[in-house]
């Protein structure tokens, strides 16, 4: 019975990297936010980003569940920040009788740190197609985030 893994965790927690693995040992399609705005938008999206992630996740979740009735897993690779947002896509899932997990990515405050500084540095190269992390989306994620209880997860991946 094909399944929905939702990806749970910081900004530079490792979620891209590890959904990339499990698409891989799962054979599995991956839908995120982050690829489709900046396949389209680059950088910039400015006030207007936060409007066109609402809309696009929900353009995936109702995409997601095409996926399954094909039979085939799905990663949604994005951070689920809030216990309401856990709440709503479990709902989501439960009543369409969709079997789904959410796997967190926990790291350390001293390792996140050096992840976004070294991802800041790979896109100032060009070596990666990102979000550059500066302080104001940095605090606005820390206001933003909450994290999960045990009773929201089913993996807890130390990241």
């Amino acid at each position: 019975m094909p399944k929905v893994i939702m990806t749970c965790g910081k900004i530079c927690s490792g979620k891209s990297t590890y959904a990339q693995k499990l698409r891989k040992e799962l054979n599995a399609v991956i839908l995120s936010v982050d690829e489709i705005t900046l396949a389209l938008l680059g950088q910039n999206a400015g006030d207007k980003l936060d409007e066109y992630v609402e809309k696009l996740e929900a353009y995936l979740f109702d995409k997601s569940v095409e996926i399954i009735d094909t039979g085939i897993n799905v990663i949604l690779e994005w951070g689920f920040w809030t216990k309401h947002e856990r709440g709503y896509a479990r709902e989501f899932y439960s009543s369409r009788g969709i079997a789904s997990e959410f796997h967190y990515l926990a790291v350390s405050d001293k390792e996140w740190a050096r992840r976004i500084e070294k991802r800041n540095t790979d896109i100032a190269a060009g070596r990666i197609n990102a979000y550059y992390i500066d302080d104001g989306l940095k605090e606005k994620f820390v206001r933003i985030f909450e994290t999960p209880g045990e009773n929201e997860l089913d993996v807890t991946v130390n990241a």
